[in-house]
């Protein structure tokens, strides 16, 4: 009796379907991925003449922007609304109004932005508030 011997098939994987799964999980870790937006805002800050005061240990700063965007100790704020720029004060000094307040704000920014943060600090009752400024560069002859 004479068998027919089967055809031998080579052993393979299919690469094309594992190679879909991983675009699948890549697509899917970027898109749930949340990304951090660092802002470091650059600050010119005006000029004036006196001697700096002692550092205080504790203090809170509001930095204001040349285009009028705020950020309290370097954490910046979504909007130029009062209302967060108070509620971002209320939850930095926990509460505590006499924490020194400083206003860093940059040459060029509008005044608007200025009153409106000290017109905030003021609203929650801080009685301490200083405005940051640098020394004048010595005029070169």
């Amino acid at each position: 009796m004479k068998f027919r011997r089967q055809e031998r098939q080579e052993d393979f994987i299919n690469l094309t379907p594992l190679i879909d799964v991983v675009f699948i999980l890549l697509i899917f870790f970027m898109v749930s991925t949340s990304f951090t937006k660092e802002s470091h805002l650059t600050v010119s800050l005006p000029e004036a003449v006196g001697t700096p005061p002692n550092e205080l240990p504790q203090q809170i700063e509001i930095l204001i922007a040349a285009d009028g965007s705020y950020a309290i100790n370097g954490k910046a704020l979504v909007n130029t609304k009062v209302e967060t720029l108070k509620s971002a004060l209320q939850k930095t000094a926990e509460g505590n109004n006499k924490t020194p307040l400083v206003i860093t704000a940059d040459a060029k920014t509008p005044h608007q932005a200025v009153v409106q943060a000290m017109d905030a600090a003021g609203q929650l009752g801080f009685a301490h508030l200083s405005i940051t400024t640098r020394q004048p560069e010595p005029e070169k002859d």
